[in-house]
């Protein structure tokens, strides 16, 4: 079973919106988005400052820290069993962890220039997690597609790096131009295993960002003895998309874009110094803000958008690394 490359334009369908001139430094140039489109994803390196990395490396230690307090039952922290050994993954919703770091993460013109780039001014944070492998004990990410759609409009994760992530060592993998379609991932694991014509290692360093279409086949191998590897995802998605292939509707959109002004501040308060992000979100979606902040922090989703997966461990609408 090959991957089928064939280009999504024989749909009709383009993604939205065209390429058009940056207006920051932060924002992505026609080149780099045409080759993210090309090729489903974009590798940004050293993009995120030096001051704000820290910040997010210490959150995450305290994300693990708090996931494997005994007694721990919050269910935002997951676990799978690896060797006959129960070993955490995953942090879901980030911001309500008591680490303002991934909020000032999200406020960053780093961040949701990219965000205005690929979905336009009207971009919904849509999920936010930390995903990671253990010292010594990292699962496997089989193939899979994050979530399947009509590719009307780009849907995409901004993965930061944390640490180190090498060739051999669990670095991510992906295919190339496997975004145009719908793949069935089950076959071609099942005849390529981790070597499918065309896949590539994509070694990341602290620091540096991955951008990943949602329908890119990607996935990473069971790593033994290698270091902690911990990357933060938060997806995005146009609000005009959402409401044309769903699953969410408008009040969920609504509840979701609180979630920029709250980052803005933060980011903001942080690094008074540094270069802020004007959000020109139109007004027919600019949300009227709670003032509740512990409110806007976790927006849970009820419904995902359905992937293409294989293994039974790996769930619809999960990102993974």
């Amino acid at each position: 079973m090959s991957i089928d490359l064939t280009s999504d334009r024989v749909s009709g369908r383009m993604p939205w919106p065209v390429p058009a001139p940056p207006r920051s430094p932060y924002h992505l140039s026609e080149e780099q988005i045409r080759s993210f489109d090309d090729n489903g994803y974009l590798v940004l390196r050293n993009w995120i400052p030096p001051r704000l990395l820290g910040r997010l490396q210490d959150a995450g230690r305290n994300w693990i820290a708090q996931g494997m307090r005994p007694g721990e039952t919050n269910e935002d922290y997951r676990f799978q069993v690896v060797n006959g050994q129960r070993t955490m993954f995953r942090v879901d919703y980030v911001h309500n962890k008591r680490e303002p770091a991934s909020l000032e993460l999200l406020g960053s013109p780093q961040v949701l220039a990219v965000a205005e780039s690929l979905c336009g001014p009207n971009f919904v944070p849509t999920y936010e997690s930390m995903v990671f492998k253990q010292e010594g004990n990292g699962a496997p990410i089989e193939w899979h597609q994050d979530a399947c759609h009509p590719r009307g409009y780009r849907i995409f994760n901004f993965d930061v790096y944390l640490d180190p992530s090498r060739v051999g060592a669990g670095a991510l993998k992906v295919v190339p131009g496997s975004n145009k379609r719908k793949q069935d991932v089950c076959a071609v694991a099942s005849d390529h295993g981790w070597s499918p014509p065309g896949a590539i290692d994509v070694p990341m360093e602290p620091g540096d960002v991955l951008l990943h279409d949602v329908m890119v086949v990607h996935g990473s191998e069971r790593t033994e003895g290698t270091a902690l590897r911990r990357t933060i995802y938060y997806e995005f998605r146009a609000a005009e998309e959402i409401l044309e292939d769903g699953p969410w509707d408008r009040e969920w959109i609504d509840r979701r874009l609180r979630l920029i002004p709250v980052a803005l501040q933060r980011h903001r308060q942080q690094f008074p110094e540094a270069d802020q992000f004007e959000w020109g979100c139109s007004p027919e979606y600019r949300p009227d803000v709670s003032g509740d902040i512990d409110a806007e922090l976790r927006i849970a989703h009820l419904v995902h958008m359905a992937g293409s997966y294989c293994s039974a461990g790996d769930a619809p609408g999960t990102p993974s690394p």
